[in-house]
């Protein structure tokens, strides 16, 4: 099995492996070519995107500067609005739903790196994926760490960092992020 294999399967993988390197730099190469664009330069950027991203729908828009690792296990629905700033570490599936709007300054992280020292000198890791679910809305600032999953509807306040599952149809908040209310979505 591939170290790309093993990343995507969510397998211990060594990430300095020389073709994960090439992949990293094609999308990183990708990344500078759309964030130098001038903002009209639409058909421009809609062709980088449909190069470095795995999957999207209609109407997705990545303001500069976007930031990612590989782009081919970055999935977006319809109608998906990324503003400026993000960072995706996509060494496992960031998958978004339809209608989901994202503030400036979010990271989605999937890397997990060990927490034994010894261990984590070898370069090792692990990734999980992150799943955005439809109509949600992520405030500025806010992190979202490996594994996690955002119900349909929910509202993630500004600046939290979401180590956990959120559920659908709540407002949640906080470091770390937490449900605060009920959404009636009826």
């Amino acid at each position: 099995m591939t170290e790309k294999e093993k990343m995507i399967n969510g397998e211990k993988y060594y990430p300095m492996d020389k073709s994960l390197e090439q992949d990293r730099f094609l999308a990183k190469s990708l990344c500078m070519e759309y964030n130098a664009l001038y903002p009209d330069q639409i058909e421009k950027k809609n062709e980088i995107l449909t190069r470095l991203v795995g999957k999207r729908g209609k109407n997705l828009t990545i303001e500069p500067n976007f930031f990612c690792d590989y782009g081919y296990n970055l999935e977006f629905g319809e109608t998906v609005y990324i503003n400026h700033n993000s960072v995706f570490l996509d060494c496992a599936k960031i998958i978004f739903g339809d209608n989901v709007f994202v503030g400036p300054n979010c990271g989605f992280y999937t890397a997990i790196h060990p927490i034994n020292a010894k261990e984590r000198n070898t370069w090792i890791e692990s990734a999980k994926p992150i799943n955005i679910g439809n109509n949600v809305w992520i405030g500025g600032n806010v992190v979202i760490l490996p594994g996690v999953t955002i119900g349909d509807n929910s509202v993630i306040g500004a600046g939290s960092v979401v180590t956990k599952d959120i559920p659908s149809d709540v407002v949640a908040v906080g470091n770390p992020c937490k449900p605060i209310k009920q959404i009636d979505n009826k």
